[in-house]
């Protein structure tokens, strides 16, 4: 008789677990809005999630360690005057976030380092450009202060965030709305996913398509018939992919490999209640002594549960072949030498001892960009923020405090005629 030849894989038995319902974050009115996002962000300090919001857009920010019920009154981000549509946690910085909205602007958030205690309206920064809602916000990987937007004006612009600038604007790439946006590893690169039924893979500083229409696919995995939208999330450590489907209840995951057939089937993660959403925990924020090699935070109608994924081991020293160095917080570039063409892939950290954050920093935000220039390197500490400007005379500070204040005032202003069209149309 023929026996079957099984595939050896360190991964074939990748066990998933919910977590007990007193670790799960409970009683959180979840976004309704019909928008085919995550809804939920992750980092090894806080899980941030949409939710409903009467009088405008908001999202929790919530410790991780703050769990079971959250109260109603708990304090929100709560700037947007239109539902937030997508969310993402700065790599480079776990106590800044991005969001973007049907405003039609993105804002740039700084959360205090133990959470909110009242409610956050004003950002360090907004972004505006777009001329339609915001759906898809996303940082550069290793380049500090670089944060991309895609509006359903089929728009993609590249931000500097530290100046408050929009450096680069990819309009006519697109006929239709752009459903995801992905970068490369290091950044140089973009792959995006359009309602024309095509993926693009796009230099963003020279402003061409690199690919476009991949007729020829190297491998084809057949998924059940559900019609939910799939949120894919990659792991370059692993190369796990895993596939959530939005309104499904399952969690499928696949390993890459280099040789045919590239694709292959590991295992199906299943439970009784649908996903709305689902947030992904950077590699850094895992349990290695317990072999955790993935987790999840699954949305429900009023519930987030976290989902962990474990590979199972007798031994409890360190896995060595479970975790490779993987990305650290430290950037490897700054935006100046990202937009004038540098690349630099991560920089990588051993989880052998533990991850241990570094120390945070203010997201300082000026008109004019004071990054500093000065490559990053291994060797030194490397901060999460730019570093301070160097003393100006007492003159040019009051300069200075006096074009922050008048920009604040421009964008109170630019608020309350927001709001007062607004008022016009439901007096109306």
């Amino acid at each position: 008789m023929m026996r079957r030849v099984v595939r050896q894989s360190k991964f074939r038995h990748v066990f998933g677990q919910a977590v007990r319902n007193d670790q799960c974050y409970d009683d959180i009115r979840v976004s309704r809005v019909t928008w085919d996002s995550s809804f939920c962000a992750v980092n090894p300090k806080f899980v941030a999630i949409i939710i409903e919001a009467s009088g405008g857009g908001a999202f929790l920010v919530l410790p991780l360690h703050k769990t079971g019920r959250i109260d109603k009154a708990y304090p929100t981000v709560c700037g947007h005057t239109a539902p937030v549509l997508d969310i993402d946690w700065c790599p480079h910085n776990d106590l800044v976030i991005a969001s973007g909205s049907e405003d039609c602007t993105v804002m740039v958030w700084q959360v205090p380092e133990n959470g909110l205690e009242n409610p956050l309206s004003e950002p360090v920064v907004v972004l505006e450009g777009h001329s339609k809602r915001v759906g898809i916000v996303s940082w550069h990987p290793t380049a500090r202060n670089v944060l991309l937007s895609a509006g359903c004006d089929n728009q993609i612009l590249i931000w500097n965030v530290g100046s408050g600038q929009a450096m680069i604007s990819l309009e006519d790439m697109h006929p239709d709305v752009i459903f995801s946006v992905s970068w490369s590893r290091n950044g140089s690169l973009l792959c995006t996913a359009c309602k024309d039924k095509k993926v693009r893979v796009i230099d963003p500083r020279k402003r061409k398509i690199v690919a476009g229409n991949m007729d020829e696919p190297i491998c084809v995995q057949e998924m059940d018939s559900s019609n939910g939208v799939l949120l894919p999330f990659y792991d370059p450590d692993t190369n796990i992919v895993y596939l959530c489907g939005k309104g499904d209840s399952s969690i499928r995951y696949f390993e890459i490999t280099d040789e045919a057939p590239f694709v292959h089937y590991l295992n199906t993660f299943s439970t009784k209640e649908p996903q709305r959403g689902m947030g992904y925990m950077p590699k850094r924020g895992l349990d290695v002594n317990k072999c955790e090699i993935a987790r999840f935070y699954k949305l429900h109608e009023r519930k987030c549960e976290p989902i962990i994924m474990t590979v199972p081991r007798k031994s409890d020293l360190f896995q060595d072949d479970l975790y490779p160095d993987t990305a650290s917080p430290d950037p490897a570039l700054e935006a100046e030498e990202w937009f004038a063409g540098k690349n630099g892939g991560p920089i990588l950290i051993s989880l052998r001892d533990g991850y241990v954050s570094t120390k945070s920093r203010d997201l300082k935000v000026v008109k004019t960009n004071v990054l500093e220039s000065k490559p990053a390197t291994k060797a030194e500490s490397i901060p999460t923020v730019q570093k301070h400007a160097p003393p100006q005379s007492s003159l040019e500070e009051v300069l200075r405090e006096f074009k922050s204040l008048r920009d604040r005032v421009i964008l109170q202003d630019r608020r309350i005629a927001r709001l007062e069209e607004q008022v016009a149309k439901v007096a109306l």
